[in-house]
């Protein structure tokens, strides 16, 4: 089974800036590469990234073949950014590289997969965290953490062996589902839900945490999901339903997705 050594992230929204952060803390210098082009690098650079108000300082790397491939490579970025992120991407890609795909929704492992490889993909959704980005400021009061896996994981593969131990090493909170399609079917629905309530509502965490007309038609959403599953042989039911309306009862009631920020 091989180690984890050296780990490329893509994206420093909300989630990229949480995930590089602890990272940067955890592990030793160089260790960490966060993938940006030369004009994102100067902003970066210029205008500074906070985190809780701290500044952090990050080691960039261009998207040139400068260097070994990265043992794991995670992309954080938002969907209409992934075409360009995976061609930024493909110099820290390499034979061994394990890939993780942070970004909601359903269809992103299967995007980078066609162009690096399907075998180097495993599953992934991130879950629980409550972060706002505003310009070059992140917030937030709960990290959350990272489920992943191959679709099943009645057994685990090397691949999940080798990420699962190496964010042990470093403490980072994490799950492997026993059905990883069921699970991010699971969290689709929840974006479905809370994303557009939030943003239709003009409202924040809070507003859907409480009894209303927001949660009443966040859950109708999710409901809708619910149909769309089974229709696929998913099968999300109501139990799922209130997995995640749990996840949802510990984030900041002040905090809000990108869809309502933007």
């Amino acid at each position: 089974m091989m180690k984890i050594e050296t780990v490329a992230v893509i994206g420093l929204g909300a989630l990229g800036t949480i995930i590089s952060k602890y990272l940067t803390e955890k592990l030793p210098p160089n260790r960490l590469r966060i993938i940006a082009d030369q004009s994102r690098i100067h902003n970066y650079r210029q205008k500074g990234i906070y985190c809780n108000e701290k500044s952090l300082d990050f080691n960039y790397v261009l998207p040139e073949p400068t260097e070994k491939p990265a043992d794991l490579l995670i992309f954080c970025v938002k969907f209409n950014q992934l075409k360009a992120a995976i061609e930024d991407a493909r110099f820290q890609v390499g034979e061994h590289t394990i890939i993780l795909s942070a970004l909601n929704g359903i269809t992103s492992e299967e995007i980078i997969g066609e162009k690096f490889g399907m075998e180097k993909m495993l599953y992934c959704v991130a879950q629980g965290m409550d972060a706002v980005k505003i310009d070059n400021k992140v917030t937030y009061k709960n990290m959350g953490m990272l489920c992943f896996g191959e679709k099943n994981n009645a057994v685990w593969s090397d691949k999940v062996q080798t990420v699962a131990t190496f964010l042990d090493s470093i403490n980072f909170p994490y799950e492997v589902p026993h059905n990883m399609e069921h699970h991010m079917w699971g969290k689709f629905m929840l974006n479905t839900g809370v994303n557009q309530t939030v943003a239709v509502f003009s409202t924040n965490y809070g507003g859907i945490q409480a009894t209303g007309e927001p949660r009443q038609v966040m859950i109708a959403a999710m409901r809708e999901v619910i149909d769309l599953s089974q229709k696929l042989g998913i099968n999300l039911n109501e139990d799922d339903l209130s997995y995640w309306l749990n996840v949802l009862t510990d984030l900041n009631p002040s905090g809000m997705p990108s869809m309502r920020q933007d």
